[in-house]
C-alpha cells in the first residue's frame, strides 16, 4: 500500500500510452504506465487481424523520435504484409515512381499515379514520406522496449480502478496498490476507466451496425469469393480462405454477444445469403460503427488521448494515427507545464488542436458507413464515389484526407505554412530537420546562411535550438520556428524580424526574455 510518487502516470500500455511515455522521458520526467491486461499478447494483435496502418504524421513522428527503421523493420514471423509501401524508410521515392493502391475510403481504392503531390507546396519526399503497414503486437512491442529504454516504468496486471484529485495531485489507485503523480492520463482504450471516473462526457452517434473480424473452416470455401462483397443485409470481406470481415446492420446489437460458432454461422448466412456450413472457430471479435468524443481532453489534472478520448470504427484505418498524433501534441506541452516553463495556458491547447482531427476523424468514418449501407441509395453514391476517386483531383483529395497531408492547426499565423508539419529540410551537411527533433526541442531555423537572427540563440535554453544553414530546397522561406512535434509555429518568406520571433515563441515557449 506504500504511495510511490510521479510526475505523469498514464493508464494503458497499447501504442498511445507507450508513445506518450517516451515523449515524457525526453523532458526527463518521471513516468509510470499502469496496464490492467497482464500479458502484452493476443491473436487479435498479430496479422491478420493485428494489422494496422500507419501514414502521414505518424511515420513522421517515428521518424522524427529515431524509431522509424525499428517500426518498419517488422520481423519476418509477423508475416509479409508487415512491410513499408512504397518509398522504403530511409531511400524516398518521388510520388511520380509510386504505383499502385495509395490507400481508400470505404474499401473503394485510389491510385498513386492519380495523385497530384505538386498541390502541397510545403511538402518535401523524406524517409518519413511512406506508408507502412505492421502488426499492432509489433508496434507495441517496439515502444515498450523503448519507453523502457529511456526510463519509462511499466507494470502490467496493475489496472487503474479508481483515483482521487486535489488541487496538487492525483492520488491513484491500481488494485491494492496506490500510487500519486502531478498529472493522470487516460490512454486506456474506449472503456476508459480513467474517462468515467472523472466524468468526461461523451457526445456522438450511436452504431448502424456489428462488425466481425473471425478466421473460420468452411465446408465449402468456395461459396464464398475473395474480397469485398455488398449483399442486400451488410458488407463481407474475405482477405484470405476463412479470414473474414463482416459487417452485419442490426443497430449494434450483437456487439460483445457471445460469439458461439453458431451464432457466427448464423450471422455469415444472413449477410453472404449463402449457405454456408462453419465447421471450426478460431478466432473472433465484434465492433461497431459507434462513434463518440470527449467533449473535452482536460479536466484538471486528467487528461485524455487515444480511444479513451474518441471512439470510432476502424474504417479506413485512422484510429492509431488519431491517437499517436494526440500523443505527439500532448507530451511536450504536459513536460513544458510541469516543468514550469510553458506559456499561458499551453496545455489547454491540447484540446483546441486536437479535438477538431479527432471531430474530422469521426465524420471521414461516418461518411463511410453511409455508403456501405444495404441500399439502393448507397450503391448508386457509391457508383458516383467510384468515378472521382478515379480521377485526378479526387486520388488528391483523399490522399490529403487519409494520409493527413491537410492536417493544419489553427495557431493564428497568417503564414499559410504554420500549423502545418514542418517540411523536412535537408541541411548543407546531409543532416535532415527530423534528426534535429530527436531531443523533444523546438527549433529556430534560418535558412540561406545569413545570421540575422543569431541573437535568439540561447533565449530560450534548452527548449529551443538555433541553426543557421544552407539547405537542398527552402521552398522560398527564409526562416521558420518549429514547435517540438515538428509543427510550424512561425514562417517568414522574407528577412526575419527578430521581433516577430519573440512575440511567437512567447505563446509555446515562456522565458522571461521572449516576453
Amino acid at each position: 500500500m506504500d504511495t510511490l510518487v510521479y510526475d505523469v502516470i498514464i493508464a494503458g500500455a497499447g501504442p498511445v500510452g507507450l508513445f506518450l511515455a517516451s515523449e515524457l522521458r525526453l523532458a526527463k520526467l518521471t513516468v509510470l504506465v499502469l496496464e490492467q491486461a497482464p500479458d502484452p499478447h493476443s491473436p487479435l494483435k498479430r496479422l491478420p487481424f493485428g494489422m494496422r496502418g500507419l501514414w502521414g504524421p505518424s511515420m513522421e513522428a517515428f521518424y522524427r523520435r529515431g524509431l522509424l527503421e525499428r517500426i518498419a523493420s517488422q520481423p519476418r514471423e509477423d508475416g509479409a504484409l508487415g512491410r513499408p509501401t512504397q518509398p522504403k524508410p530511409g531511400a524516398p521515392a518521388a510520388d511520380s515512381e509510386r504505383r499502385g493502391p495509395a490507400g481508400h475510403f470505404a474499401g473503394i481504392q485510389f491510385d498513386h499515379a492519380n495523385i497530384d503531390a505538386s498541390r502541397w507546396a510545403y511538402r518535401l519526399p523524406g524517409p518519413g514520406d511512406a506508408q507502412l503497414g505492421a502488426a499492432m503486437e509489433h508496434i507495441e512491442r517496439v515502444l515498450a522496449t523503448h519507453a523502457l529504454a529511456v526510463g519509462a516504468e511499466i507494470q502490467r496486471g496493475r489496472g487503474v480502478t479508481s483515483f482521487e484529485v486535489s488541487e496538487d495531485d492525483v492520488s491513484v489507485q491500481a488494485g491494492e496498490h496506490r500510487y500519486r503523480a502531478r498529472f493522470l492520463v487516460g490512454c486506456d482504450g474506449g472503456r476508459s476507466t480513467v474517462r468515467k471516473r472523472a466524468g468526461f462526457e461523451l457526445v456522438g452517434t450511436d452504431p448502424y451496425f456489428t462488425g466481425y473480424s473471425v478466421e473460420v473452416d468452411l465446408a465449402d470455401p468456395s461459396l464464398l469469393p475473395l474480397g469485398r462483397q455488398y449483399t442486400p443485409t451488410g458488407v463481407l470481406t474475405q482477405w484470405q480462405p476463412g479470414v473474414l470481415g463482416i459487417v452485419d446492420f442490426d443497430g449494434g446489437a450483437a456487439h460483445r454477444a457471445a460469439l458461439t460458432i453458431e451464432h457466427v454461422q448464423a450471422v455469415l448466412r444472413r449477410v453472404s445469403c449463402k449457405d454456408v456450413t462453419v465447421t471450426a472457430l478460431h478466432l473472433a471479435s465484434t465492433w461497431t460503427d459507434r462513434s463518440h468524443q470527449a467533449t473535452t481532453y482536460r479536466k484538471g489534472r486528467v487528461l485524455l488521448a487515444g480511444d479513451a478520448a474518441h471512439i470510432h470504427s476502424p474504417l479506413g484505418g485512422q484510429g492509431l494515427n488519431l491517437g499517436l498524433g494526440d500523443a505527439m501534441n500532448l507530451g511536450w506541452k504536459l513536460a513544458a507545464t510541469i516543468r514550469g516553463n510553458a506559456a499561458d495556458g499551453l496545455l489547454d491547447s491540447y484540446t483546441a488542436e486536437r479535438y477538431p482531427v479527432g471531430a474530422r476523424i469521426l465524420d471521414w468514418t461516418r461518411a463511410q458507413v453511409s455508403i456501405m449501407r444495404p441500399n439502393p441509395h448507397a450503391r448508386a453514391l457509391e457508383a458516383i464515389l467510384r468515378d472521382l476517386i478515379d480521377t485526378r483531383d479526387g486520388a488528391t483529395y483523399f490522399a490529403e484526407r487519409v494520409w493527413g497531408v491537410s492536417l493544419r492547426y489553427e495557431l493564428g499565423e497568417q503564414h499559410p505554412l504554420v500549423g502545418r508539419s514542418c517540411p523536412d529540410f535537408e541541411l548543407e551537411d546531409g543532416t535532415r530537420l527530423a534528426e534535429l527533433l530527436q531531443t523533444g526541442s523546438g527549433l529556430l531555423l534560418e535558412l540561406g546562411g545569413q545570421p540575422s537572427l543569431q541573437s535568439l540563440n540561447g533565449v530560450w535554453g534548452d527548449q529551443v535550438r538555433y541553426i543557421s544553414t544552407n539547405v537542398k530546397d527552402r521552398l522560398g522561406l527564409c526562416a521558420v520556428l518549429v514547435r517540438p512535434d515538428g509543427f510550424v509555429a512561425w514562417a517568414s518568406d522574407a528577412d526575419p524580424n527578430p521581433a516577430d520571433v519573440r512575440r511567437a515563441a512567447a505563446r509555446w515557449f515562456a522565458n522571461a526574455n521572449a516576453l
